[in-house]
């Protein structure tokens, strides 16, 4: 089993040769350790650093600021590479993926210079509060205030679902410094919050049914004090920030999403050949080959397309309704192989000790987050 033997146009030497790297790396620090970082309900803060140590954390940052300047091709790399080896949710991706795009594209120099070179080493985590209790995928309705006293902001409210919620360091929390403008979204301004501010507080680790090892979690900001500085970019710009970030973080759930399905289809097509029924192989049975003919085909389509939505964005050519698209597919692509897979597995299938029912329980979430896949019928739908 192994992700060598596809044929991908999106990457060169240079990309595969970065895939060697973090393969060994992920099957060194990360797979052994999965039963018990899921028992732990968390990943440990001491990977952060090996996993900067190699250049897998932020490729995409510039030199200047203590990253490698690369494409997006290698960040997709890690992410296809944890997917399919690794088999945990690191927070990862969410640091390289998504934060430090926001931070390199909107922050200020000082910013950029203290925050960037810490997270490219690993040495802060970071994470993204948008989602709050009650409003989901409606960022518009989002109630969480920054008001202006002095020279600095006063953040209160509450956030919720927030990947690495336990662990970081600085937390980029999307608020209200406008509650009376309209429309509501030119009122809404990402602020840089450092976890160790007065008045922040970490709520319980929640409990998921799937991505055990995930630390998602409920913040609280209780008259938290932080400077005007700390506003990343230009204030009431904040939705408009987000919006544009938005393709290439759909982007990356569907790297994701493709390399677990893959992953889930190998396993599925060792267990087959190995497990009997009725004196026979479970392959042989014409029912298998034909949903597992049918998966390969469609796994087929999908690495075909994500190479080409890859290639957009490494042009910068990858439209809004373009990413919305490829998240769209590829997770509902993800969910059908998970769940035949798992029907071949039979009894098996509902262990949790076999891979393929933690990666069902794991692949549930990938069609809410990022923007539930209705949300993403509606904006393709938009441009019609």
């Amino acid at each position: 089993m192994s992700l060598d033997n596809l044929s991908r146009t999106a990457y060169n030497e240079d990309h595969e040769a970065f895939r060697a790297t973090v393969r060994q790396f992920l099957e060194k620090e990360v797979a052994p350790n999965q039963a018990q970082w899921a028992e732990d309900k968390i990943v440990p803060k001491a990977l952060w650093p090996k996993a900067g140590e190699i250049g897998m954390l932020c490729p995409t940052v510039p030199e200047e600021y203590g990253g490698l300047g690369l494409d997006f091709g290698y960040n997709a790399i890690v992410d296809e590479e944890s997917a399919y080896y690794g088999r945990v949710t690191t927070g990862f991706s969410l640091q390289s993926d998504i934060v430090a795009n926001y931070i390199v594209r909107y922050g200020s120099e000082e910013q950029k210079k203290h925050w960037l070179p810490r997270m490219v080493a690993g040495e802060v985590v970071t994470a993204i509060a948008m989602t709050e209790p009650g409003t989901g995928s409606d960022l518009q309705g989002m109630r969480t205030t920054a008001k202006k006293d002095g020279n600095h902001y006063v953040i209160n409210g509450s956030k919720t679902y927030i990947t690495n919620g336990q662990n970081a360091d600085l937390i980029l929390v999307c608020a209200k410094t406008d509650t009376e403008v309209q429309p509501a979204w030119k009122g809404v301004s990402i602020v840089l919050v450092e976890a160790d501010r007065e008045g922040f507080e970490r709520g319980r680790n929640l409990d998921k049914i799937g991505q055990d090892e995930a630390d998602t979690s409920e913040l609280f900001f209780n008259d938290v004090r932080v400077p005007i500085t700390n506003c990343l970019g230009e204030e009431g710009q904040g939705f408009i920030y987000l919006m544009s970030e938005l393709p290439q973080e759909r982007l990356s759930i569907a790297v994701s999403a493709q390399a677990s399905a893959q992953r889930a289809f190998d396993d599925t097509v060792e267990y087959t050949r190995d497990r009997k029924a009725f004196g026979k192989p479970i392959l042989d049975f014409q029912n298998s080959r034909f949903v597992l003919a049918d998966l390969k085909a469609k796994l087929q389509v999908g690495w075909a397309h994500l190479d080409w939505a890859l290639a957009r964005h490494m042009k910068k050519e990858l439209t809004p309704e373009e990413g919305a698209a490829a998240k769209l597919w590829h997770t509902d692509l993800q969910w059908e192989v998970m769940d035949k897979c798992l029907q071949l597995f039979g009894g098996a299938g509902y262990m949790n000790e076999y891979p393929i029912a933690r990666a069902w329980r794991a692949a549930r979430v990938t069609r809410i987050f990022g923007g539930t896949n209705e949300i993403m019928k509606e904006l393709i739908g938009r441009k019609l």
